[in-house]
């Protein structure tokens, strides 16, 4: 026992897949438990017989309280009391009802013909967050590693920078729509401006952080200015860059409905915002989920990568993905 609670000590690694698969099935599991134990939470009832009761239909939700009073009130005068179960607010639907809507949800036709289908939301959103991360990666990652190795630089643009960075992102919302429109411009600016001002500062922090003796060896034998930067500093830096990258790529999907949001609604925002009008709340559960699958196979993808083209990096913690992979071939095996 005392071996799992050892300081930055790894561990064993059934014990490791078993605590990866566990990350994802404990909050499932709360979540069964809320929307199938009775007993739990179900503030509400689901009319399943309105008897007498006028104001009840059937399917519709009723705080217990008042089914509970106007139960007593159809008794009192020999009426036809009304009969329903334990349930929950139309807000919280069942781990069934949602796993149900990830197939549904892609096969159900929009209310409305100009109403993009939810594939195509998915796409757009994608897409939004490409254009937006790639075009501060063009200007924020060269930028960052000027800073990290010329203090002129760094003085020149970081305290700009650390200011800005402080300002939130959907703050520039009304001007980047005045500027640039009410279409994907302005997304893709808002996605720009969520990741480019930490971005500089990260990637300058990594730059420092390379080890100054490589470099003077390096400035010793002949090398300076572009080619000491293209031959030796980014080389040096470019495992922990990786990382960094893809850090910051979770980043900017933290951004994606706040600058969907922005203009005309559009991708994977535009469907969630629909489906909570309609109230239909299984899709919108499903789409954010889909959201974070999508984020997390993301990573999990460059993880791979970075393992091939960095061999020598390979951490040895296993991401959650591989994890489950593993216990699945184990368990076919």
């Amino acid at each position: 026992m005392r071996q799992l609670f050892q300081v930055r000590k790894a561990l064993p690694s059934g014990i490791h897949a078993f605590a990866g698969i566990l990350a994802f099935v404990l909050p499932i599991l709360a979540w069964s438990i809320v929307s199938y134990a009775p007993f739990v939470w179900h503030p509400l009832v689901e009319i399943t017989e309105s008897g007498d009761a006028s104001l009840f239909r059937e399917g519709s939700l009723i705080e217990k309280e008042a089914f509970k009073t106007e139960s007593r009130r159809i008794s009192e005068n020999g009426g036809k009391t009304p009969k329903g179960i334990p349930a929950n607010p139309v807000y919280l639907p069942a781990p069934h009802e949602v796993l149900s809507a990830f197939y549904t949800a892609f096969k159900t036709e929009p209310r409305r013909p100009s109403d993009p289908w939810l594939h195509q939301s998915l796409w757009h959103s994608v897409t939004i967050i490409f254009w937006g991360f790639a075009i501060s990666s063009i200007v924020g990652v060269p930028l960052g590693i000027f800073c990290g190795t010329y203090s002129l630089c760094s003085r020149l643009t970081e305290p700009f920078i650390d200011f800005i960075r402080y300002m939130p992102a959907p703050a520039f919302g009304a001007l980047c729509v005045a500027i640039m429109g009410i279409h994907d411009a302005p997304k893709i600016a808002i996605i720009f401006i969520g990741t480019f001002f930490q971005q500089v500062l990260v990637v300058s922090n990594t730059t420092r952080k390379l080890d100054i003796a490589i470099i003077e060896a390096a400035q010793t034998l002949g090398s300076n200015g572009i080619n000491l930067i293209r031959r030796v500093i980014v080389p040096g830096i470019l495992p922990n860059l990786y990382k960094d990258m893809r850090i910051l790529l979770g980043w900017a999907w933290t951004y994606l409905i706040v600058a969907e949001l922005v203009g005309a609604k559009s991708g994977i925002t535009s469907f969630i915002h629909q489906q909570s009008k309609y109230k239909n709340y299984d899709n919108v559960y499903a789409a954010i989920i889909m959201i974070g699958i999508i984020g997390l196979a993301t990573d999990q993808l460059l993880a791979a990568i970075g393992h091939r083209i960095f061999p020598w990096q390979k951490e040895k913690r296993t991401g959650s993905l591989t994890i489950l992979l593993q216990f699945i071939k184990k368990r076919a095996a």
